[in-house]
């Protein structure tokens, strides 16, 4: 059956309604969440946004956007700041694996004190001397630190 150049028009007006309306609820979901992030609003300020959200939605959001964009970019930098500085205090507290040489000596200890047998020594100098030595994430960050926004 072939289509005519009506029902061209109509999906690629459908395509286009499906896409603008991805957009806006991608942008209404990051605007609510800005407004429940923000600490300085206070109580009736939110909800008299997400009121004007429900019952004006297109208008409310382009008017949050163009009132409180630039709040809403430091919000989400601060944030993700917050973030990047946890995560690095999480892996600066995690133990690294040593050289080869300090598992060997560890593990010499160990089978010195009879807490392994010999077998397990060998094993872990076969596993310390098979593994490249490993470097901390946090030095690895320390030498690559993320791209600063603004």
């Amino acid at each position: 059956m072939m289509y005519g150049y009506g029902d061209y028009w109509s999906l690629t007006w459908m395509m286009f309604a499906i896409v603008a309306f991805a957009a806006y609820l991608f942008a209404l979901f990051a605007v609510v969440a800005d407004l429940f992030r923000d600490h300085t609003l206070g109580g009736v300020a939110k909800a008299l946004w997400v009121t004007a959200l429900v019952f004006l939605p297109l208008i409310a959001l382009l008017a949050y956007l163009i009132l409180r964009g630039p709040g809403m970019q430091a919000r989400t930098n601060k944030e993700a700041e917050q973030m990047w500085r946890a995560t690095d205090d999480f892996l600066r507290r995690m133990p690294v694996a040593g050289t080869p040489t300090e598992e060997i000596t560890r593990a010499k200890a160990l089978r010195d004190d009879g807490t392994i047998t010999d077998a397990e020594f060998e094993t872990l100098k076969a596993r310390a001397l098979s593994t490249p030595p490993h470097s901390s994430a946090t030095e690895t960050w320390a030498q690559h630190p993320p791209e600063p926004q603004g």
